[in-house]
């Protein structure tokens, strides 16, 4: 077992032995800080809110003025460039971006290594490839910067839901950044504490992790996104059995006509495989009830590839996360129900268009 990293919940001086109960307060101070978003898309601009209503300051930069102006409206400070940026901000720095990973990241990231100091931190909160982390973390190190990757789920229901938080970078940044993530994540809500944790780390419970030195958090994010492939591939297949249960091949006395959103419903209560992405299929379902509205296609992000990759490098057998990745490539040239299902999925959670 990993010991647990040294890292306090805010306003607690060291690490308390086990998270606070029901009825007690989370922490006894929230210190409120300043942070700014590079990146102002569905994920970047509701995570700016959420900071916002907690009572952290944010400075934002977009390549489209729109998204910078509205948030403005709504308490933001705008930066004009990345330049702009740096010196609206007071030291340490943290500059989050929340961008596509590839080229645009990179650009980004380069060019703030250049405007920041030493003792500034840079967090790369899309979904990077965890080597890309290990090799900027390196370079940013070198000048001082401190370089932290999140793997961050929650969607486009993360603003009020909160987001889970996988991260990876240097112990004392993520000390010194426990209250942004405090704030962004869940929080312990009303769950059960799960028995025998005593020893762990607490902010766990909160909904957010320090998994481990860089390239950690894009690591287990990976994995997330590849084992979320692998659940979807399995509901959507379910669905479709039902869907096909009265085709004409069947013998009479054998054929069923399901009613696929009241069986969904009906999953959601008490069932095993209960769980956020069966709500999200009830809902697609109770909307559209042969899903007219997706042709099927369904798209990759790349983690999911990266999960088979790394499977292959340490040879673990996935054949069940395997098989979902090539089930979406497949999903390009035909489309079956399930594979609408999937693509409604997507949507639901996150807000992903088909490419038509």
């Amino acid at each position: 077992m990993r010991p647990r990293d040294s890292i306090a919940l805010p306003g607690s001086p060291a690490i308390p032995d086990r998270p606070v109960g029901p009825g007690e307060d989370q922490y006894t101070e929230t210190k409120h800080m300043q942070l700014a978003m590079v990146g102002l898309g569905r994920m970047g601009s509701n995570l700016v809110r959420r900071l916002m209503r907690a009572g952290h300051a944010c400075v934002v930069y977009d390549a489209d003025p729109a998204a910078v102006a509205a948030l403005v409206r709504e308490g933001a400070t705008a930066a004009a460039d990345l330049g702009t940026l740096v010196a609206t901000l007071d030291a340490p720095r943290t500059v989050w971006v929340m961008l596509p990973h590839g080229e645009a990241t990179e650009q980004t990231i380069a060019a703030l290594g250049q405007g920041l100091s030493a003792g500034d931190a840079v967090i790369d909160g899309g979904n990077s490839f965890y080597q890309d982390d290990v090799r900027r973390a390196q370079a940013l190190a070198a000048r001082g910067i401190d370089y932290l990757d999140i793997g961050t789920s929650g969607g486009v229901w993360g603003l009020e839901r909160g987001y889970c938080l996988m991260i990876g970078g240097p112990v004392a940044c993520v000390q010194r950044l426990a209250p942004i993530f405090e704030a962004l994540a869940p929080g312990a809500g009303a769950l059960e504490r799960t028995p025998r944790r005593e020893g762990l780390a607490p902010s766990a419970e909160h909904g957010w992790l320090h998994c481990g030195p860089a390239g950690a958090g894009h690591f287990v994010k990976m994995i997330h996104n590849g084992i979320e492939y692998g659940m979807m591939q399995a509901l959507a297949e379910g669905f479709d059995i039902l869907r096909n249960a009265n085709q004409p091949s069947i013998p009479a006395e054998r054929r069923y006509d399901f009613d696929l959103a009241d069986i969904a419903e009906l999953w959601r209560r008490g069932s095993v495989v209960s769980s956020w992405l069966l709500d999200l299929t009830a809902q697609a379902l109770a909307g559209d009830r042969d899903l007219s509205n997706y042709t099927g296609v369904v798209a990759d992000s790349g983690e999911g590839r990266w999960t088979v990759q790394a499977a292959i490098e340490e040879a673990v057998p996935a054949e069940v996360l395997t098989a979902a990745l090539y089930a979406r490539f497949r999903s390009r040239q035909d489309h079956t129900f399930a594979e609408k299902l999937l693509s409604a999925m997507r949507h639901k959670f996150g807000g992903h268009v088909e490419k038509r």
